[in-house]
């Protein structure tokens, strides 16, 4: 089969593999329908996730149709189309028993990314991540092996398209928990930091759950005024304004500052080479600048939910602030399975509609090209859909009335603490 490897920073290419196997019983085979750049991916082509080997496949947003099933696996039959969350749970251990699926303590033989770990079990594995999240094979290729068939493959309605539902394996979820987290409700003010897919699909459940101020951060103006345009928000381009924080205070009443505060950028993909070397030797995991912000801008009392990925140290972080404030922190994987009948009833009754972020679809034979165009941000790229079979050439960006905005994940960096 085909599928998108790795073989160094800033190279991947779309190689011939072995097709995947039925290895336990309770595995599924899946023909990859449609399969996702995340912008979490990034840290894995830039080289910046430890653990990542030559070969490897990347891809943790994925679905298709299942083409084979082990002897245990009971609740799928082969034509079944399903959406495959990111996180791979058992869902029977102590955590998968509470909700907790991202922190299941059974499927990962890896490390996890815990520095200080002492015995603790890492968590969940992840598809396509790394061999600190169990090396499992992601689904940017034809065909993927799902482990533990009984509990993830989530099943989706036929007559609802790819695009619709792909985002339910990560980001739609992901978005999601951070607002739920961030206890977002009617009358609700948040300020997002991040505009990325993540970032503009938090602002999307945020006013969809009654929220009336949302302030957004990010440092481009194309992305802002996808996000003014789409979901109301107030953009700050930190570009011109180099304190964002005390931009949002102004702007709340009795310049308290808002209720909440959603980091959806997290350690920064793109990063200096100070950074990586600092990162690589365990000094620091990030700049930490995005929290620093969230800290600032957010009420006394308030939530800082991180929905955005952090690794190691992170520098400045300032814990003195968050007490004197009284703040409340909420972050962490994402808990997919949890959430995922109930987005799909939001998705159905058209109250959401993340396909809308979507700029490109490209064929699988052109990963190579949509992760450089994702990561360079070219042609105003938000999100990119790789479709397995497709010939090159048959995809390409999608018409200008819905690629609203420009689409990297790009992280922020060089703003105001």
């Amino acid at each position: 089969m085909r599928a998108l490897t790795y073989h160094g920073a800033n190279d991947v290419r779309v190689d011939n593999v072995p097709d995947p196997i039925i290895e336990q019983d309770d595995d599924i085979i899946l023909r990859v329908t449609a399969t996702a750049i995340c912008g979490s991916d990034l840290h894995l082509y830039r080289g910046k996730i430890p653990e990542t080997e030559a070969g490897d496949i990347f891809g943790h947003e994925f679905m298709g149709i299942v083409e084979d099933t082990g002897n245990a696996v009971t609740n799928l039959q082969v034509g079944d189309r399903v959406v495959i969350p990111f996180v791979i749970a058992c869902g029977s251990c102590f955590f998968c028993q509470h909700d907790l699926f991202a922190a299941c303590e059974t499927t990962n033989t890896g490390r996890g990314a815990i520095i200080n770990k002492k015995r603790i079990p890492p968590g969940a594995a992840l598809f396509g991540y790394s061999h600190l999240y169990g090396g499992i094979p992601g689904g940017q290729a034809d065909y993927v092996r799902v482990p533990k068939g009984n509990i993830g493959p989530f099943k989706v309605p036929t007559e609802l398209a790819d695009d619709k539902v792909l985002f339910l394996s990560d980001i739609l979820p992901t978005a999601w928990q951070a607002v739920i987290n961030a206890e977002i409700g009617q009358g609700s003010s948040v300020a997002i930091y991040g505009a990325g897919p993540v970032g503009l699909l938090s602002a999307a459940c945020a006013r969809m759950l009654g929220a009336q101020t949302i302030f957004m951060v990010d440092d481009n103006d194309y992305r802002l005024v996808y996000a003014r345009e789409a979901y109301g928000v107030i953009p700050i381009n930190f570009e011109q304004d180099d304190d964002p924080a005390d931009s949002i205070i102004r702007q709340t009443p009795g310049m308290r500052g808002v209720d909440a505060v959603i980091d959806a950028v997290g350690f920064e993909a793109k990063g200096s080479t100070a950074e990586t070397v600092m990162t690589a030797l365990k000094i620091e995991g990030s700049s930490g600048k995005a929290l620093r912000q969230s800290i600032a801008a957010v009420r006394r009392g308030g939530v800082v939910s991180v929905p955005g990925v952090y690794a190691g140290f992170i520098h400045g972080f300032m814990f003195g602030d968050a007490f004197d404030k009284g703040l409340t922190f909420k972050m962490g994987q994402t808990h997919v399975q949890k959430y995922l009948p109930e987005l799909l009833e939001h998705i159905e009754a058209g109250r959401l509609q993340p396909e809308l972020i979507v700029t490109h679809r490209l064929a699988l034979e052109e990963a190579a090209m949509g992760y450089k165009m994702f990561d360079q941000k070219q042609e105003n790229c938000r999100k990119v859909i790789l479709v397995p079979g497709a010939a090159p050439g048959t995809q390409g960006p999608l018409p200008t009335n819905t690629a609203k905005a420009d689409s990297s994940e790009r992280h922020l960096q060089g703003f105001s603490t």
